[in-house]
């Protein structure tokens, strides 16, 4: 009986030993981040408590990224792709890797801010501004259009970090509403007028500290910058183009679900999460200070309301981020 008793009790944690190794903990989201880290390192945890789902982030550059689910296409472990500006996102578009997104996702986003497609949304948004050091050159002597930048008259007075995805986007926005042979000249004209620096940071320190007059980069980091202590801000002032001029542009980051996600129901639930109300408001609370797209959520002062800005009509799928990179590399930047 000892010996029968054991055998039964032996069986039996066995049994519960391999229905503990087989319970379903649920889903794990595998989402491909080419947004700021840190963002989303805040955003995730926040849907992780609301929904029960696990997130695992694997963080890259827009351009690698989007390039690695190509080459990864339908066998990809990617779930979501969260792009920092629309052209990678739109290469994944063009590739035919995404799937269309359910209305919850996309209806609190007005229509100019996500693609005619329906495959991806915009979530956040960032505007292009001239950082400038009053000391150097005041006001009144600011461009009007950041066009402009390019004529010998600002020769040694601009700078700007061409390797990154944010001036990418800024060159594929000029690119579409300008066109190439309009571009290739502008481009031509910052080769000999600019300074060149590695990132939009350093852009901001050199302008503060009085090395060039100014710089091209997106709102947010003047603003983060004097959230956090001014050192590097608080001896310059950022000068928004107005008027729908290219250099008003406003760029958008992107959120996709991807055709062959595992986990396709809780995909367009994170997505969805990221534009509802409450998600938007996250993204205004946190650290980023980019602006939310959602027109019932607003950034708190003193950040320029999103409302005041006149950004022109771009189309959102059609910026080509690849043709930007000929461009530049015909222009002579290393990127």
């Amino acid at each position: 009986m000892k010996r029968l008793s054991a055998a039964v009790s032996i069986v039996l944690l066995v049994a519960l030993g391999g229905a503990a190794c087989s319970k379903d903990d649920g889903p794990k989201l595998v989402i491909y981040n080419a947004q700021h880290e840190q963002l989303l390192e805040e955003i995730a945890p926040k849907f992780e408590k609301k929904t029960g789902i696990e997130v695992e982030l694997r963080n890259g550059s827009d351009s690698e990224l989007a390039a690695q689910l190509i080459q990864e296409g339908k066998a990809s472990p990617a779930d979501v792709f969260l792009t920092e500006n629309t052209p990678a996102m739109s290469a994944v578009e063009r590739a035919g890797l995404l799937a269309p997104l359910d209305a919850a996702a996309t209806t609190p986003i007005p229509e100019q801010y996500r693609p005619a497609s329906g495959l991806w949304t915009g979530f956040v948004a960032r505007s292009t501004v001239l950082v400038y050091n009053p000391s150097l050159i005041s006001q009144d002597d600011l461009p009007t259009s950041i066009l402009d930048l390019a004529k010998p008259e600002w020769k040694g007075k601009v700078s700007f970090s061409p390797t990154g995805a944010d001036f990418q986007a800024i060159v594929a926005a000029v690119l579409d509403l300008e066109g190439e042979a309009a571009t290739e000249k502008w481009l031509a004209g910052l080769k000999d007028n600019g300074t060149v620096y590695d990132g939009n940071n350093v852009v901001l320190e050199a302008v503060n500290s009085g090395e060039v007059a100014t710089g091209i980069e997106y709102h947010y980091y003047w603003y983060r910058d004097q959230a956090e202590s001014g050192e590097n801000s608080d001896e310059s002032k950022l000068h928004f183009f107005g008027d729908q001029d290219p250099g008003a542009f406003v760029s958008i980051s992107g959120a996709g679900v991807l055709g062959s996600a595992e986990h396709a129901k809780e995909a367009q639930e994170f997505v969805a999460y990221l534009t509802s109300t409450e998600g938007q408001q996250a993204l205004a609370d946190s650290y980023a200070l980019e602006y939310p797209l959602d027109p019932a959520v607003s950034l708190a002062p003193p950040v320029k309301p999103f409302s005041e800005l006149e950004p022109p009509t771009v189309a959102v799928s059609d910026l080509d981020g690849q043709q930007v990179v000929e461009l530049l590399a015909n222009a002579g930047f290393v990127l």
